[in-house]
């Protein structure tokens, strides 16, 4: 394996199509792609300050390294990458990529960052940013923080522990998502979803869990949940309070209180779902804005 070390690496495509490399204390500036096409690199505290340095590459080892602004686009079309220890401060990072391990990483500025990429492992990646990983698949996250609206819509087959999502309109459309031991805090969570999972979590949420087939909450708390499990499927128990709960489609739910039970007749059948709840302030058989 050769070594480059200590470089200032400039000009278009600087080290296009390298093989078998070690690139050490190098800086990528004034150039686009400079590593396009590249197969087994390993970078170790590197500067990446211009467009696309990551294309079309394959086994490559990244660590201690730094995308600038202007480095974005990094990471595309890439296999077999793992990152750790890295600063991302370039948006639309990570597309159309496979197999990449994302480890003690920042995103400050993850606008449409993780895009449509499989076999994807976060490992206390902090992100802010809207769209994050959308239409990705084969996830596994631990230790994610994320502020951004629109996460994770469109994906299939996430687990995601341990972490903290303030994000509206977070796992739209999706299939096969299990989320343990997290706090998730944003309007409109989970809609038209399949197959959604939540155990030992925290939730808040305007009109969340709405519009999901087979939703499934084990030991769950809402925190100013309110119009909850419209026309979904539920199983559900939750060890506190939903503010309200509106028009679930069939299935069960658990509370310790229900502020409002809205159960309409012309919508959904009211006898297929069954309420277990020794405290429910008020039951209504239409909707607030009905009325």
């Amino acid at each position: 394996m050769t070594e480059t070390r200590q470089k200032l690496l400039t000009g278009e495509r600087a080290l296009f199509a390298s093989h078998d490399m070690r690139v050490v204390d190098c800086e990528f500036n004034d150039g686009e792609s400079p590593l396009k096409h590249s197969s087994d690199i390993e970078l170790k505290n590197c500067l990446f300050g211009w467009k696309y340095p990551l294309w079309y590459c394959n086994n490559i080892s990244v660590e201690d390294c730094r995308w600038l602004e202007m480095a974005r686009a990094g990471v595309w079309y890439t296999n077999n990458i793992s990152i750790s220890n890295a600063d991302v401060q370039a948006p639309k990072n990570f597309r159309r990529c496979n197999g990449l391990i994302l480890s003690d990483a920042s995103i400050p500025n993850a606008a449409e960052t993780l895009w449509e990429c499989k076999n994807v492992k976060l490992n206390n990646v902090t992100a802010k940013g809207d769209y994050f990983a959308m239409n990705s698949e084969n996830i596994e996250a631990e230790g994610l923080k994320l502020d951004g609206n629109y996460s994770f819509d469109g994906c299939k087959n996430v687990t995601v522990k341990n972490s903290t999502l303030i994000s509206k309109d977070s796992f739209w459309n999706c299939e096969n998502v299990t989320v343990y031991d997290s706090y998730i805090s944003g309007e409109y969570l989970g809609w038209n979803s399949k197959n959604l999972t939540f155990i030992n979590c925290t939730i808040e949420s305007l009109q969340g869990m709405c519009y999901i087939d087979k939703l499934v909450m084990k030991n769950c708390k809402f925190s100013n949940t309110t119009l909850a499990f419209e026309y979904s499927s539920v199983e559900a128990t939750i060890d506190s309070k939903i503010d309200s709960v509106l028009n679930p489609k069939e299935g069960t739910i658990k509370a310790e209180s229900i502020g409002e039970l809205i159960l309409e007749k012309d919508q959904i059948d009211p006898e297929k779902t069954n309420i277990i709840c020794s405290s429910i302030d008020k039951k209504s058989d239409v909707v607030e804005w009905r009325r």
